[in-house]
């Protein structure tokens, strides 16, 4: 991560206002990262269930967190409960540790009211949880617009106590 003593980093939650930011973020990742694992119809079917009247419905139940790099907004992440989902960080911005300060800040947010976290983990992402203590407990499969199916979704589950 760049030295954070000369940035302004801050997360918050989302507003409406932000929703064209959230929107570029997750295509962004989306058509970057997705293809070099899932077939077209599967990135075409990610791009679909992200739209952009999902994500401002999340938005305005205040589900929807972003984190800003003095004002820049790189990455996102919607917490509903105890679940996490879409947590996307613009590419150009990736590998960079701000996905870990977003996962931080939903598993800090989830912890003050369940003892443990549960999302949705695609497979560009599924070798970074087992490091923080998460394990596998589902694999859910779609057939996806032609005869191949897909790991869509891994489960993953996190215990604070």
């Amino acid at each position: 991560m760049k030295n954070h003593a000369e940035q302004i980093i801050m997360i918050r939650l989302a507003t409406v206002d932000d929703l064209k930011d959230v929107c570029r973020i997750v295509v962004s990742s989306i058509e970057v990262v997705y293809p070099k694992y899932y077939p077209t119809g599967a990135v075409d079917l990610y791009l679909n269930y992200h739209n952009p009247d999902n994500i401002k419905n999340d938005i305005t139940e205040n589900k929807v967190y972003i984190i800003c790099d003095n004002g820049l907004v790189i990455g996102t992440v919607t917490i509903s409960e105890n679940d996490i989902s879409r947590l996307y960080v613009d590419p150009d911005y990736q590998k960079q540790g701000y996905g870990t300060l977003l996962l931080e800040f939903a598993e800090k947010t989830i912890s003050e009211k369940y003892d443990r976290a549960v999302f949705d983990c695609y497979w560009p992402a599924k070798s970074l949880y087992p490091k923080r203590g998460y394990k596998e407990i589902n694999y859910n499969f779609i057939k996806a617009t032609t005869v191949i199916f897909f790991v869509m979704t891994q489960w993953k589950n996190c215990c604070f106590n």
